[in-house]
Parts: C-alpha cells; structure tokens; sequence
C-alpha cells in the first residue's frame, strides 16, 4: 500500500511533540536529584550498549569504523556525563547574596534534535542526555539513511530513563523521518530550541524555522605544522585524527598547511606513517570523486577508508595506505582539496613562513568552515598567540589531534557532539554546547540602591549630568572610587 511520506511524518511529529510536552510539564517539577539519577540510568545504558550501536550504525550507513564508534558511543554518554553530572542545572543554581542575586534555572521545554547520518547514534545519546539534564524533552529526527540505529539507540537511552522515573514520551524519535517531517518538526510552534547537526541545508533551514536554534556549520580546518613542531608527533596526530572513524568527525583536520623550510621533512614523516601522496593524475582521478556535480560533498567517500576511495577513483595505493595527501596551491569551489572531505584525504600546502600560513589558513577558512575548528603545531608561544588572535574559529586546538581535540576527549573543552561555529558561521553559539545552554536563568536582582542615592547633587546644587551619573552607577557596581 502506497502512503504519502511527509504525511505519515507530519503526524508522527505531531503525536510526538504533545507527547513531549505533557512528559516535559512533568519533569520541570523534578528536583535536580531526580533528573541527575535519570541521567546517569540513560548515561550507563548508552555506555553498556556502544558495541552494538556502533555495529549498527556500520551496517545501516557504510560510513566509519566499528572500533571508533564504539569509542564515540562511550564519548557521548559515559565522558558527557562524568563532565555534566555536577552542574546545577535545575532550581537554583546559583546565589550571591553579596550583590543580591540570585540564578535559577529554568527549562525550555521541548528540543528539536536533527541526527546526521555520519554520527547517528553517538549525537542520538548526547543530544538525549544533555537535554535531560536541562529538565527538557526532545524530539530527534534522524537521517532517513540512518534512522533504525538513531531509534535504537534513542529506544535505549529512554527506556533506560523511564526505568528510572523519566515521564514516558520524554524522549522520542521519528520512526519515519523525510525532510518534511523534520521541517515540521522545527517548525512547530511547541519546540522551544531545535539542536541541528547535519549539512548546510538542514542548519540554514533550522535557523529559518521561526523557532530558536543552535546549529553547526561545516568543518574545514587546516591542521598548521610550524617549522617549532615536534613533526613526527604533528604528523602522528594528524593522521590518528583524520582516520579516526574514517574523518567522519568534522573538526577533523582537511588540510596540512607546512613552510618551505621543513617541507621535505613534513612529506617524508607522512610518508613514514602510511600517507600517500599522490601524483598529479591520481590527484585528478580523486578530486573527481570528492565532490558531486552540485558542489556538495559526495557521499559515496563519505567515512571510507583511503584504500577503498583510491579503488573508487580507480587508482592504486600501497596496502597500508592510511590516507591520501594531494599537492595543492588555490583555495576555492574548483579545488577540492581545500573543501571539506570527511575522509580519509588531505589537501597539502606549503608556505614562506607563518605570516603566510597565518593569511592561508584564515583563506581556508572563510571560504569554507569559518567559526569551526582548526589545529596548530608549534612549540612558539609566539606564533600560537597571533594564531589565537587572528584566526576565525571557535577552537584553536594546539598540538592534538582535530577530530577528538575539537570534541573534548584529548583537551579539556566540555565534552560535545555539538560545535558551535558563531557568528561569523552563521550560528548562535561558539560553544562546545552543553546542558547550559539548553536552559533559561532566571535572575533574581534585589534593590540595592534608591533613586535618591542616584541623585546626588553637586556642591553647587546643581544636578549632575549624565556622563557624571554614569560613573557614579557604574563606579558603585564595581566598588571604585568615582
């Protein structure tokens, strides 16, 4: 029997969100001793099941590495937690009685979660987890070519949640996902917050919804090796992180950028490590197959590993060849390798100095992944300053691997599945967004002055003018003398 897609998601959005809503009335009056035992119950069961999930995401996608999945199952539920288990998020969450204030937390409500297909069950559990200990519900709507390992997983961290007291209905997912059910979903007038995760499309589309929302931008990060850097390490970082899970992850590093004076060097410790570099009709034969005609990235080299795409792109690698590392020169829509790739496959530059990799990498950057992530090897305190100062991203991630570094697993950055790219990504936050961000504070202000304590009058008795009161007021909130 023929049935109408959009439809089916329609209602199914519909029944879910006022499923939601009623379970989410009932955990804004749980204490934060309740929902933080309901959260470790959703933590524990995520961590518990991360092999299985992670078989399934595999099979259903094609995308990554079973190995790795599994590490970003136990990421996302198991390191989230541990970080996020001690924050007051409910209630009163913080009180100052020296200035007589005090900050209450307060739900949102209902949260849209849009899953990506290349992470589908670990940003299932995290955006689950995180949203809970918000006092919020969620609604996750999954990639349609991933949807069966999203809702297992989403079934688990929930099932695990309402064995401990979560409201049923309190997280839930989409059993018959299609663009419009998701564009129904964030568009309806009871989400309070949509989280997206995925393509450009879907973030823009999210931020149009008419809803608040907090989206990702595209990754696009350089990985700078300066001429300081303890190479084999660099190198050794790199090439760990970009085939972690096969690059799926998008703060992975897309491209080395190095200088003249330790090229050679650079190529040959790649070389040593499993990188090929390749020629220049190999380098055609692969750009080929990175991006589709469109413009956006191929999803057949999506999370494979550099033997199989050089097999795609019907060229031949060494066995052992761990990634694939293309020569290049320009930056833009024409030059792939200075695109996103969320695989095994690396654009190379080489430059004067660091001024001139300063100006690249911030060319690389705006052109595509500004606000994201980049990673710098440097034993300069010097060179990471002006980097730190100039260049467009939320994350400077400083001698570690992009993929884990960005994330919070090798830094000390809240753990997240959810990377904030700012303003100048076209998205509301920069964070590595957490618990905290996902909640309203109410701020309770007690008088501390009267107005006739504002109107001071000068010896001459008259009134003092507004530069003056300015001071005064501000000169009284700081505790300085006028």
């Amino acid at each position: 029997m023929e049935y109408d897609e959009d439809l089916v998601a329609l209602q199914e959005v519909r029944t879910l969100i006022r499923a939601a809503k009623t379970a989410q009335a009932r955990l804004a009056t749980y204490s934060q001793e309740d929902i933080d035992r309901i959260c470790a119950a959703m933590a524990k069961a995520g961590y518990d099941n991360a092999e299985t999930l992670a078989r399934q995401a595999v099979e259903e996608t094609g995308f990554g590495r079973v190995e790795d999945k599994i590490i970003k199952n136990q990421f996302a539920s198991d390191s989230v937690w541990q970080a996020i288990k001690d924050l007051r998020t409910i209630g009163i969450i913080a009180d100052d009685p020296e200035h007589g204030i005090t900050q209450i937390g307060v739900p949102m409500g209902v949260i849209a979660g849009v899953i990506p297909s290349t992470n589908p069950t670990s940003t299932a559990i995290f955006k689950a987890i995180v949203s809970v200990k918000a006092g919020n519900a969620i609604v996750l709507s999954p990639h349609p070519g991933a949807k069966s390992c999203t809702l297992a997983a989403t079934r688990i961290v929930a099932q695990a949640g309402e064995a401990a007291g979560l409201p049923a209905g309190a997280v839930a997912c989409i059993e018959h996902p299609s663009l419009g059910g998701t564009n129904a979903l964030m568009s309806h007038p009871d989400i309070a917050l949509i989280l997206a995760t995925g393509g450009p499309a879907m973030v823009r589309a999210a931020y149009s919804s008419g809803n608040p929302a907090i989206g990702v931008g595209p990754g696009n990060g350089p990985s700078y090796i300066e001429r300081t850097a303890d190479i084999p390490a660099a190198v050794h970082r790199i090439i760990d992180s970009k085939t972690f899970d096969n690059g799926t992850i998008c703060a992975s590093e897309q491209s080395v950028v190095t200088e003249d004076c330790i090229r050679d060097e650079v190529i040959a410790e790649f070389k040593r490590q499993g990188g090929y570099f390749l020629d220049q009709s190999q380098k055609d034969a692969v750009g080929a197959i990175l991006m589709r005609s469109n413009g956006s990235m191929n999803p057949a080299v999506v999370g494979r590993p550099a033997t199989r795409i050089a097999e795609m792109a019907g060229i031949k690698v060494p066995d052992g060849t761990r990634v694939l590392l293309a020569f290049e020169t320009e930056v833009g829509d024409k030059f792939p390798y200075s695109r996103e790739k969320l695989c095994p496959v690396l654009g190379f530059y080489s430059t004067k100095d660091w001024h001139d990799a300063c100006e690249l990498c911030i060319k690389i950057l705006l052109h595509e992944g500004a606000g994201h992530s980049m990673t710098l090897h440097s034993r300069d305190e010097g060179v990471i300053k002006e980097f730190a100062l100039k260049k467009p991203v939320s994350r400077l991630l400083v001698n570690t691997p992009g993929a884990l570094g960005g994330v919070g697993a090798t830094t000390d950055l809240m753990p997240s599945l959810t990377l904030g790219c700012g303003a100048v990504g076209g998205n509301s936050s920069s964070d590595n967004v957490g618990p905290l961000n996902l909640i309203n504070i109410r701020r309770v202000a007690r008088g501390r002055r009267e107005l006739s304590d504002l109107r001071h009058e000068n010896a001459s008795g008259a009134a003092i003018d507004t530069e003056q009161l300015v001071r005064l007021v501000m000169a009284r909130l700081t505790g300085a003398g006028v």
